[in-house]
């Protein structure tokens, strides 16, 4: 289990610094986020894009970088990707650059990152009032994923918080409701994925309960008052979400009503992505950073 930010980042300093590779880094926020996690030792950046710019917001707040790697904006990705294609960098980061360019170089098929596995978005929620961070998964890359994608989906999960020390967690696949009903395809899609968890080989342990509402999930009281016999209500470490909409809705909620610090990074690629979107705080792109750095680790 792991609490909030602050011990995910106390874990992975913890563990030599890792290389992350930054395309397109000329933008302040993304180098400031860098600059915090190289102080407290758990990086050594490598940068990418135009040199001249890039020294400049470094003096001026005063990030020493392992390497400048001078280029314009595509050869900044391409730059960037090779690094960690390479094996000279473990992770990569989005700078200053248009996530479609970012993408395309990461789906390389000479020097990118692919593996032949579904990529899905990882958000990790450090929710107020819960007792640990929340991984979620799918709320920015897969729209309306089908079963198989949703396997998928859990499994990039399930290896990536391995990675973190999170064994056999408990996965929640919601729903509206816990009843399976041919009508809506998210509960018949997550009666399947329980199924398949039991049945087929190539997941990690966890313990995983779906269709299942949220407030079963989270609620020990009202999966008691619904007569519902859960062994993951009120504990649950990983989120399955529906759709897009769903999972993008609930995030944002958490994120402006409730002012939940978050951060995330993309998964099946070979190496820990951080996508991230150019409007994020230092303290997301941080957070951001810390996740990946963890789940570099152990594995990719």
């Amino acid at each position: 289990m792991i609490k909030n930010f602050a011990e995910l980042q106390e874990r992975v300093r913890s563990s030599e610094p890792l290389v992350v590779s930054v395309a397109q880094a000329a933008d302040q926020e993304v180098l400031l986020s860098v600059k915090a996690a190289a102080d407290q030792g758990f990086i050594k950046p490598v940068l990418t894009g135009d040199r001249e710019r890039i020294e400049e917001l470094c003096g001026r707040i005063g990030l020493k970088p392992l390497e400048i790697l001078q280029a314009g904006t595509e050869e900044a990705v391409e730059r960037a990707v090779r690094a960690v294609h390479d094996g000279s960098a473990q992770v990569l980061m989005k700078g200053l650059v248009n996530t479609s360019v970012y993408m395309r170089g990461i789906l390389n098929r000479e020097w990118g990152l692919r593996t032949g596995r579904l990529l899905s978005m990882m958000a990790v929620y450090e929710a107020p009032g819960y007792h640990k961070l929340l991984f979620c998964s799918d709320s920015g890359i897969n729209v309306a994923p089908n079963l198989e994608q949703k396997k998928d989906i859990l499994k990039n999960l399930l290896y990536a918080v391995r990675n973190m020390g999170i064994q056999n967690p408990k996965v929640a696949v919601l729903t509206a409701n816990e009843m399976v009903d041919p009508k809506v395809v998210s509960t018949t899609d997550a009666a399947g994925l329980v199924e398949v968890v039991k049945k087929e080989e190539g997941f990690l342990p966890c313990i995983i309960e779906g269709p299942i509402a949220f407030d079963v999930a989270f609620d020990p009281k009202a999966a008691a008052h619904k007569k519902i016999d859960s062994r993951i209500t009120g504990d649950v470490d990983l989120v399955i979400f529906p759709n897009i909409e769903a999972g993008n809705i609930m995030g944002k909620s958490w994120i402006h009503l409730c002012r939940s610090p978050w951060g995330g990074i993309v998964l099946g690629a070979s190496n820990p992505v951080i996508l991230g979107s150019r409007s994020d705080t230092a303290e997301i792109k941080l957070n951001s950073i810390a996740l990946a750095c963890l789940a570099a680790q152990s594995g990719k």
